[in-house]
């Protein structure tokens, strides 16, 4: 893993390059390998929980393309919280 700090050439960059990975923090550009998740197996338990989070997903973006419901969200929105977000954790909280 390298770290790079004001480095004018990555600034801003993200994402993947063939097998390197780019991510920004607060501190600066973090370059690594992009990890092999190819032999990874999901438990039960997993699957569930990610078959919750891709509708909690699909939740928040509706939310976002009906203007009545994103009006009422964003009557109760939280100090620093996004409507999308604050559907994801409402559906989250609300569908268990």
């Amino acid at each position: 893993m390298a770290l790079l700090k004001e480095n004018i050439l990555m600034q801003g960059m993200s994402g993947t390059l063939s097998t390197i990975l780019l991510k920004q923090y607060s501190y600066g550009t973090v370059i690594s390998k992009r990890p092999d998740r190819s032999k990874v197996k999901l438990s039960p338990l997993q699957k569930k929980a990610n078959k919750k989070f891709k509708e909690a997903v699909a939740f928040a973006k509706s939310v976002l393309q009906d203007e009545a419901k994103k009006k009422a969200y964003k009557k109760k929105l939280k100090r620093n919280q996004t409507i999308y977000h604050a559907a994801l954790a409402d559906y989250l909280k609300n569908h268990k």
